[in-house]
């Protein structure tokens, strides 16, 4: 019987050895978080030193960095794309609520990565760069709207974090339930249609409701009632 040879390790190219170390360090910062994840982990697994992780990435942080910045992009476009460019108001609020759904859906390494919060050094722009993307593309979308129905300019940003926060923070908590029936809990999730209908249904309605020129109410009088106002 012959004697078994290795088989030869195939040598990669820069670009193919920077992909690989990308995707190892995606899924040990998405699963352990970045202070548990260490440069030796990451080249152990890809089967290098770590001078050829320096060399790619500067070191940890950048590697990170990039990382990061790969997985914005990618929500980005996922949000972008989802529009068709004629797409009234209330079509294009439900499309973007479905495409976040999809993003956080089909990439759970990359949402649990963009929902660290990120280390010293290492800039997102956003405690959570979901949330922030999200507003911002929301922010973008109603503006055309706000400007049809009178509103200050400078009102707007405040409608936009009102949006993404609740947009985003649903769709947290829709992938929150989704791992929790996987682990056995008895929780029947929600269709991404039905949970965009839902949200669509609560921020559409009151968008259309809204005072344009909104004052605090304060503290009412001893003898004074609050009545809901008349629809």
């Amino acid at each position: 019987m012959s004697e078994q040879v290795p088989a030869r390790r195939v040598r990669m190219s820069r670009s193919e050895r920077r992909l690989q170390l990308i995707a190892i360090a995606r899924a040990s910062f998405a699963q352990r978080g970045y202070d548990a994840t260490s440069i030796e982990e990451i080249t152990q697994a890809a089967g290098v030193s770590k001078p050829v992780l320096y060399e790619h990435f500067g070191g940890k942080e950048g590697l990170y960095q990039v990382i990061v910045d790969r997985e914005i992009n990618l929500l980005v476009s996922t949000l972008t794309e989802s529009l068709p460019q004629t797409a009234p108001p209330r079509k294009a609020l439900e499309l973007t609520i479905v495409a976040l759904l999809d993003y956080l859906e089909s990439n759970p390494d990359g949402y649990r990565l963009l929902a660290h919060q990120s280390p010293a050094g290492v800039s997102t722009g956003v405690f959570s760069p979901v949330i922030g993307e999200v507003t911002e593309h929301l922010t973008v979308l109603m503006a055309a709207l706000f400007e049809r129905q009178g509103f200050e300019p400078m009102s707007l940003p405040v409608y936009g974090q009102l949006l993404g926060g609740a947009v985003a923070q649903v769709g947290i908590w829709w992938i929150a339930e989704r791992e929790a029936a996987k682990a056995g809990e008895q929780i029947q999730p929600r269709s991404k249609e039905e949970i965009a209908a839902h949200t669509v249904n609560l921020l559409w309605n009151g968008l259309h409701r809204l005072e344009l020129d909104p004052k605090p109410l304060g503290m009412p009088d001893s003898d004074e009632k609050i009545r809901p106002q008349n629809s």
